[in-house]
């Protein structure tokens, strides 16, 4: 049946109609409810367009370091900086502020984001790496009282 165009009920309809296939038992139930039709596609996607993305495009010439980004994080929270930059620009426009003007309070304002964000985490990484290396040490001496019986570590 995959020669013949259209879906189910019509194909069986068609073999009944030529006496190619006996009536099935569902085949009045389906008459009765036909099943949904979606339309066709062109094959053509429409790509969407959401207002910020110029303002995205534009941060990305600005800044290409900042491409790296990836803008889904599955785990992640925070969006991507070219979308605050955008959103942020998008509202101050809103408030009557010149385009100009607003991309740069914009610009500052992610870039202070990402600054104090860097901050914190490195800050993080600092007071990890400290403890980390104090229970190691504190750890590899304890294990060396144990198994030597003696106090002191001999490197």
């Amino acid at each position: 049946m995959s020669y013949m165009r259209g879906d189910l009920l019509t194909k069986t309809r068609k073999l009944v109609k030529g006496l190619a296939k006996p009536a099935p038992a569902w085949l009045k139930a389906m008459e009765q409810a036909p099943p949904v039709t979606f339309p066709r596609t062109d094959g053509k996607i429409e790509k969407i367009e959401l207002p910020e993305d110029v303002y995205v495009k534009r941060f990305f010439r600005r800044h290409p370091d900042s491409l790296y980004h990836d803008a889904i994080k599955i785990s992640g929270f925070d969006p991507p900086p070219a979308r605050v930059f955008a959103w942020c620009v998008l509202e101050l426009k809103e408030q009557g502020v010149n385009e100009d003007d607003a991309m740069a309070v914009a610009d500052d304002g992610v870039w202070s984001r990402e600054k104090s964000k860097e901050a914190s985490i490195q800050g993080t990484e600092t007071n990890c790496t400290q403890r980390r290396k104090a229970t190691t040490s504190k750890s590899i001496s304890k294990r060396y009282q144990r198994n030597t019986g003696r106090g002191k570590e001999v490197c």
